[in-house]
């Protein structure tokens, strides 16, 4: 934590909530893959909300800390032996423990039940690959969690880092949901690709407002993704979890109805294995899994097809670094290039990743739908659908031009019952066409918030 920036997280307010109406009945484990923020949240919010707390970590404490889990019969022995071991003297009914990095000592899980029946101390727990089956088979899950899921920063909390003046301004010009004129819209496209080249990593954001360098900052996030593959080779001896995380931006650019595994790690596997590696990446949460569902409607999970997805990176920093690296990392050059919009391939998946990455940190789940266009090898697809009440919101990705969008036009006529709206997401300035909105991506963050999480 020393040394550590704290970053305004939307998360905070959750956790408000979570003490003030929750926390003596539940405890809160907080979700999230490696790097996210997930321990400084915790320790900031116990530093901020109670008079004093005690905090373990899993991944790096003593034999006898984890020995005081052995015999819970007792739990004035138990705290009296935890405050012995760790030298601490918390108040009871004014205090929070932390169990930092819990899915490394799932006993500790398991003892949830028991501590909180107790009452005298809220628990929060923080954990990577929490879901990870292994990690579980031998516990009984407390039903007495709640759960929040931390995503990198999303655009909002980036430039409230970054550039905190912005903010007032892009509210302002949600409100009014006029044109702005090109130069300011160039300027505020500029300033949302430096979040597209840096990302939502806090230790990104950290170096860059640091004033390293785009080479330094490389070297963060080449540290970041070569700890993910670490992971996932534990997981899977193989390699193919680390393969399929690798080929994701390559397979996305080629603009496919689909993610084909096969592809990724040149082996034939069975449906149940797929779905297994694809559940797995989806626990670790360094990736996001985007469902093509058979009928749009409200209730997009239940026609959700297991077997017809497609994989997003869960922060586009990262994508941005997977996507142009090579084994001496990004050359400075691409990140020039992509702040000033100059990179010369066509890089809609690209943006793609970022809006799927701005949906799932505003609480939604991901989905998209194609279908077949008559009398033709062609097909439209719409990026994603989101649920608003009782209708969808259909969004459509454009990096560049916007004058040729069949396919959303196509939906809003086949769909017309359920949808809500039909949005444009580009760099042009907000504008109306029609019956569609399109909206800049730098606006996106504020539509979002008004839509309720599904």
């Amino acid at each position: 934590m020393e040394g550590t920036m704290i970053f305004k997280r939307k998360a905070y307010a959750q956790l408000l909530t979570w003490k003030q109406q929750y926390a003596n009945d539940y405890a809160l484990l907080i979700e999230g893959a490696k790097g996210v923020g997930k321990t400084t949240l915790a320790v900031t919010f116990a530093k901020n909300e109670y008079e004093s707390f005690l905090f373990i970590d899993f991944s790096n404490t003593t034999k006898e800390v984890l020995a005081c889990f052995d015999d819970l019969t007792n739990l004035d022995l138990f705290y009296f032996k935890l405050g012995a071991v760790t030298n601490s003297n918390i108040e009871p009914y004014k205090s929070v423990i932390i169990f930092d990095e819990i899915q490394l000592f799932p006993k500790a899980r398991q003892a949830i039940k028991h501590l909180i029946a107790d009452g005298r101390y809220h628990f929060i727990e923080t954990g990577s690959l929490i879901s990870i089956r292994q990690n579980l088979k031998d516990i009984l899950i407390p039903s007495e969690e709640m759960k929040l899921q931390l995503y990198p920063l999303d655009y909002e909390e980036f430039l409230q880092a970054v550039e905190p003046n912005k903010i007032a301004i892009l509210d302002k010009i949600y409100q009014q949901k006029v044109a702005i004129g090109q130069d300011l819209n160039r300027k505020l496209m500029k300033d949302f690709r430096l979040y597209m080249a840096l990302g939502g990593m806090p230790q990104v954001v950290e170096a860059y407002l640091n004033k390293k360098s785009f080479s330094q900052i490389e070297v963060v996030k080449q540290n970041i993704i070569a700890l993910y593959l670490e992971d996932l080779y534990k997981i899977d001896k193989t390699g193919a979890l680390s393969e399929i995380y690798k080929s994701i931006p390559s397979q996305l650019s080629k603009d496919a109805k689909k993610f084909v595994i096969s592809k990724a790690t040149n082996k034939r596997s069975s449906k149940d294995n797929q779905l297994e590696q694809i559940l797995t990446l989806a626990d670790s949460k360094i990736t996001l899994t985007c469902y093509d569902v058979s009928s749009p409607s409200i209730d997009l999970v239940s026609s959700k097809r297991l077997d017809k997805f497609k994989l997003y990176l869960a922060d586009i920093g990262l994508f941005v670094s997977l996507m142009f690296g090579s084994r001496h990392g990004v050359d400075k050059d691409i990140y020039t290039k992509l702040l000033s919009d100059k990179l010369p391939s066509n890089l809609g998946f690209l943006y793609e990743n970022v809006v799927a990455q701005l949906i799932a940190s505003s609480g939604s789940s991901l989905f998209y739908h194609t279908w077949n266009k008559e009398q033709s090898a062609h097909y439209y697809e719409i990026d994603f659908l989101v649920p608003c009440n009782s209708k969808l919101v259909a969004i459509e990705v454009k990096s560049s031009r916007i004058d040729n969008h069949s396919s959303l036009d196509a939906f809003l006529v086949k769909f017309s019952n359920q949808v809500k709206e039909g949005m444009l997401v580009s760099q042009k300035e907000y504008q109306k066409i029609g019956n569609i909105v399109n909206y800049p991506f730098y606006l996106l963050q504020h539509k979002l918030n008004e839509l309720p999480a599904n």
